[in-house]
């Protein structure tokens, strides 16, 4: 019996490339995410007798190609579309297993699918948001529950807004290609925040039972690289690939080995990966090179994280600078998480009191449970533990996964036993 994590893993790390792949030799968004979805459930179907085929993303672009064709032979009025299709490759034996091998493609040409979807979901006939969400969607795979929740926003106006964004892409016929140079800097922006965007979902999932989800870390990764390779001397694309780098470093001292999660300052930094941290600090210097001295937010985060990663214990970490560099990421962008960690750190550099009063200024972000439990230990502190307790059961109310929840509750359980 195949384990349903190892299934569901394999497809998840699969499907993105697939329907890249699939969008480029359809040219039709809507019918290659209807034909992988297809093709998924029929996976799950015949994996499970069968076992996960020598070359999983072969099985599935078969397949999926088999389901869009089928799909567009039922419509009417679609022979230029089923033609082109049938032309892109030559039909073979039902059995994906066996036609496997007839569609394997240079990692090349997957590598540069990707980067057409990405351009092609931040086409700047959409709006933002709705560049952003179609990107989440399509690239990352994420539920349209937790996009609406990184924008604030209903599910259903969110799943309006996404399918919008795609009856935009085929109505104005958006070609699915790479932008020419000249157009690479319009679009810069909305790539960048989709990889960023991934990458924290990764780090923080909005749902389910991981502390990272590692399919999308890796995800978030491999395209900042990709970006990388485009734009060489773009500081900002620099700069987003070294804050990724310093920040995945620590992975793997963010989870216990029950599975839950254990916050930086209880973390073992011996197993920070060296040398991502060496990689990440070599980009960053690439990118203040690159900048001119004008430093963007990535880069900002990125120094962020360099101060963090390179700090060899927690009491050494340099919090002035962090501050500092909270302080001028505020002038450039409106995120409440920035304004949370800015008062976090205040508490740490100038004492609970501080940080309380800092917190006590952003009460707009009652809402999270970040906020509250960054009170809780500002309350602990200043040894007024009933009002600690209160606030870090109202974050256990809030937090929206299953590992900050058993965090909190540890936590909880230490207060009222008079631990720390």
């Amino acid at each position: 019996m195949i384990p349903e994590e190892l299934l569901a893993e394999t497809i998840r790390a699969e499907g993105s490339r697939v329907l890249a792949t699939l969008i480029r030799t359809l040219g039709d968004l809507q019918t290659a995410e209807d034909a992988v979805q297809e093709a998924t459930v029929a996976a799950l179907r015949t994996w499970r007798r069968t076992g996960v085929p020598e070359n999983p993303r072969a099985w599935l672009t078969v397949t999926a190609r088999h389901k869009a064709l089928d799909a567009l032979r039922r419509e009417s009025g679609r022979p230029d579309r089923e033609t082109a299709a049938e032309s892109t490759w030559r039909p073979g034996p039902m059995d994906p297993a066996e036609e496997a091998i007839e569609v394997l493609e240079p990692e090349s040409v997957v590598r540069d699918d990707l980067l057409r979807l990405v351009f092609t979901c931040c086409h700047p006939a959409l709006g933002r948001e709705a560049q952003v969400a179609l990107a989440l969607r399509t690239l990352a795979g994420l539920e349209v529950t937790a996009i609406a929740r990184v924008f604030l926003v209903p599910e259903a106006t969110l799943a309006k807004r996404i399918t919008r964004a795609k009856q935009k892409i085929a109505t104005a016929r958006i070609p699915y290609r790479v932008p020419s140079d000249s157009e690479l800097p319009e679009r810069l922006p909305a790539v960048l925040a989709v990889v960023y965007l991934i990458a924290t979902e990764a780090h923080a999932p909005s749902g389910g039972d991981d502390v990272v989800r590692v399919d999308l870390e890796v995800e978030a990764l491999r395209l900042a690289r990709l970006l990388v390779e485009l734009m060489p001397d773009e500081a900002e694309v620099l700069s987003l690939l070294a804050l990724l780098l310093l920040t995945g470093a620590r992975r793997p001292a963010r989870v216990d080995a029950v599975g839950d999660p254990v916050l930086l300052a209880d973390q073992d930094r011996s197993l920070w990966d060296r040398a991502a941290i060496a990689e990440g600090s070599q980009r960053l210097a690439d990118a203040v090179r690159w900048s001119g001295g004008v430093a963007g937010p990535y880069q900002l985060q990125a120094h962020l994280a360099a101060c963090h990663s390179t700090a060899h214990r927690w009491a050494d970490t340099d919090w002035d600078r962090i501050v500092g560099l909270y302080d001028l990421l505020s002038r450039t962008t409106a995120n409440p998480a920035v304004a949370l960690n800015r008062a976090v750190a205040v508490c740490e550099r100038d004492g609970p009191l501080a940080g309380l009063a800092a917190l006590d200024a952003i009460a707009s972000l009652s809402r999270s449970h970040l906020w509250h439990a960054a009170r809780a230990d500002a309350l602990r502190r200043l040894d007024r533990i009933q009002k600690a307790r209160e606030e870090l059961q109202r974050a256990a109310d809030l937090a929206p996964s299953g590992p900050e929840q058993r965090l909190l509750a540890r936590r909880l359980g230490a207060y009222s036993s008079g631990g720390s």
